[in-house]
């Protein structure tokens, strides 16, 4: 007859003495080094700044933007001074020359101003920014906070050295006013800068590089362009309201070289240029808070 089988019983568990020292969660909490305090505005200045300031693109569009507005304002100078008698140029401002060159810069402005939002949603950055700054109405007034102040520099420094170049130049011409060199230089910079801002706003808008850029050339030149094949005289008054409020005829009242003779004068293409800014910066705030990164 077989012996039955009992288990053997385990071995009970050992029992590890304690660490030296107070047990968990009985000790004083970490303390950071790094103090922690609330972002605002200026932080997302500075983020912005950094990203625009070290990116490829801004250097190549501002460097062909100056490239255009003093090479040309210069050639364009050269040129008249050449071929012009004195009877031509008496009575002309020297500073109308400038306007060439201001004309065709207004494209790389336009360009920078939408690659400084819409590029980010094209690489994905834009998730990484909102991480970063939750506040996207924060993020946006920084964008166009830094754009402003860059292409109103750099357009003002242009625009300026290209005004003192031809009034040297052109010593037979008349002298400007002061109001002429405040037009030809602070106004048309603050006009090129809201230009570039409203270029910002749609990129934002837009989310697309190409359809944004394409949107404002067209906005740029679109207008006179058609306004010149309109030959119907049924057609005279939209012909005439788009002569005066192109953007290339705004451009000329700050040289006192409009291509009307009604329309906008003074700094009335400034206060336009505010107005549709600003319209387009609010439709770009209310999109951005109900629309998904």
């Amino acid at each position: 007859m077989s012996t039955p089988q009992h288990p053997t019983p385990q071995a009970a568990a050992p029992v590890w003495p304690a660490a030296p020292g107070p047990s968990y969660g009985a000790g004083p909490a970490y303390t950071s080094p790094i103090p922690v305090v609330r972002t605002h505005l200026g932080n997302a200045i500075a983020s912005e700044w950094t990203k625009i300031r070290s990116v490829r693109s801004t250097m190549w569009t501002l460097g062909v933007f100056l490239l255009l507005v003093v090479g040309i304002g210069l050639v364009v100078a050269l040129i008249v001074d050449a071929n012009a008698s004195e009877a031509d140029l008496s009575g002309e401002s020297p500073l109308s020359f400038g306007f060439f060159g201001v004309l065709l810069g207004s494209m790389p402005i336009i360009t920078l101003g939408v690659l400084t939002t819409a590029s980010e949603y094209g690489t994905g950055m834009i998730r990484t920014t909102m991480v970063a700054c939750p506040s996207r109405g924060r993020v946006l007034a920084a964008k166009g906070i830094v754009f402003f102040t860059i292409a109103f520099v750099v357009t003002l420094v242009s625009t300026g050295f290209v005004a003192m170049v031809d009034s040297s130049l052109f010593a037979e011409a008349r002298e400007p006013s002061a109001g002429e060199w405040m037009k030809a230089t602070v106004g048309v910079s603050l006009y090129i800068a809201l230009l570039g801002l409203l270029s910002l706003a749609v990129g934002s808008i837009i989310r697309h590089s190409a359809g944004a850029i394409t949107i404002m050339i067209g906005l740029l030149l679109a207008p006179l362009v058609i306004a010149i094949f309109m030959f119907s005289s049924s057609l005279q008054g939209l012909r005439q309201a788009l002569f005066e409020y192109s953007i290339p005829s705004q451009l000329g009242v700050w040289y006192s070289a409009s291509l009307s003779d009604s329309g906008p004068t003074g700094w009335d293409p400034l206060w336009i240029a505010l107005g549709v800014t600003a319209a387009a910066f609010a439709g770009a705030f209310a999109l951005l808070e109900k629309r998904d990164v």
